[in-house]
């Protein structure tokens, strides 16, 4: 389809252990790269090139892996805009938020911007490619699809809906040549001052009862309420009541 196709790859981390691992957005970006330019794909990640995860995005089938060197910490966005624009790109797909460090999902975002170039986001597959005008299905909810229209070079966040990522393979990935590359190293100040810390669960949120009018609001409130499930307080102090809201909304994970 194209031979100038980009997949940008980063360490993931296993939801339950936290063990590194291949991300799985990325791994979805490196396979619609594959199906897109075969074994013309570049794939590039910016961190350690010493990092044993790198090799499980081989194993996928690639002959060698770009590793712009840094160390962590480092702010990626001024040496991947660099390398592709270098590099010529005309398609470049990246995971649509990193599973470690800051997790923000604005690289895509911002990368597009320093690049001048159109983003798409929530990519599931590339029609075709034709004149320099790239015809592309958006993932949208309810497994929904919108059919884009973009002209090269362009930048494309993966959605879930993209192709299922291959099997890494233990002998391509040990075959597999991972290529350094030096860069100028820019300190990441916001993120070198910052403190990391596992994210907490979000409230469970209160049940909200749909009707279509007023009328029928009333009556699922009021047949709720005839179900036994709920309690009535009359006759207590207004810190007997607020002390029975307090433990309801304990009960439903709304406070903590």
């Amino acid at each position: 389809m194209t031979s100038n196709v980009i997949s940008l790859v980063s360490v993931g981390a296993h939801p339950t252990s936290g063990r590194p691992r291949r991300a799985e957005q990325d791994a979805r970006a490196v396979e619609l790269g594959l199906q897109m330019a075969g074994d013309k794909l570049q794939v590039l990640h910016a961190g350690d090139i010493h990092e044993p995860t790198l090799r499980s995005y081989l194993g996928m089938g690639l002959p060698q892996l770009h590793v712009l060197e840094q160390p962590a910490g480092a702010d990626a966005l001024p040496a991947l805009s660099e390398y592709l624009r270098d590099a010529g790109a005309q398609v470049v797909l990246t995971g649509s938020q990193a599973e470690t460090g800051e997790g923000s999902g604005m690289l895509p975002f911002l990368l597009a911007e320093q690049l001048g170039w159109p983003l798409i986001v929530g990519l599931a597959q590339v029609e075709s490619i034709d004149a320099g005008v790239a015809h592309v299905l958006q993932a949208l909810p309810r497994g929904q699809r919108r059919r884009l229209k973009v002209r090269l070079p362009f930048l494309a966040t993966v959605d879930n809906a993209a192709p299922k990522p291959r099997q890494s393979a233990y002998g391509p990935a040990q075959r597999g040549e991972l290529a350094a590359h030096e860069v100028e190293i820019e300190q990441d100040e916001l993120f070198t001052g910052a403190l990391l810390q596992p994210a907490k669960p979000r409230p469970k949120r209160l049940k909200v009862i749909k009707a279509k009018s007023g009328a029928d609001r009333m009556k699922a409130a009021t047949a709720k309420a005839s179900g036994g499930g709920g309690q009535v307080l009359k006759g207590l102090s207004p810190e007997a009541g607020a002390e029975a809201i307090l433990k309801l909304l304990i009960e439903e994970g709304v406070v903590r």
